[in-house]
């Protein structure tokens, strides 16, 4: 995982508007306020959902013979996860983590952070099911402040 748009980033804070998918067609999005703050080895991202803020962080581990993340979100994923990191993608990141359904095979949850020609970061998160559809679930778009 090339992690040096995180050095280029760092210390940088953004502000922006969010859209969360519940539906199960995805053809409706529930609109929030969200902000992402970028440090050193962490993004930390915040959200409004029905008054409440939510938290979310992903942790990057970079070190010579450990290159790995892990996300947490207070309303998706209380507890920390461990994601794999997917390549050649074209964004600033791309991690995949696999978690359990009862009765079902485990699903997979994606998340990238694309960085648009016009300098706008974009967080997307995408719902994956066992027979490979894909669901949008999450986007941010955030302006840098």
């Amino acid at each position: 995982m090339d992690m040096a748009w995180l050095t280029t980033l760092q210390n940088s804070q953004w502000q922006g508007r969010g859209e969360l998918w519940l539906d199960p067609e995805g053809n409706e999005a529930q609109h929030y306020d969200c902000s992402l703050v970028i440090e050193k080895d962490n993004i930390q991202y915040s959200w409004q959902w029905e008054g409440k803020t939510q938290q979310g962080r992903y942790l990057f581990d970079n070190t010579l013979n450990k290159k790995s993340a892990s996300w947490s979100d207070s309303w998706h994923q209380p507890e920390p996860v461990d994601c794999k990191s997917v390549v050649d993608t074209g964004c600033l990141f791309s991690l995949f983590n696999a978690y359990k359904v009862p009765s079902n095979p485990d699903w997979g949850w994606r998340s990238q952070l694309s960085q648009r020609p016009s300098q706008e970061l974009i967080l997307q998160m995408t719902n994956i099911t066992p027979w490979g559809e894909e669901g949008r679930a999450v986007r941010m778009v955030f302006n840098r402040i």
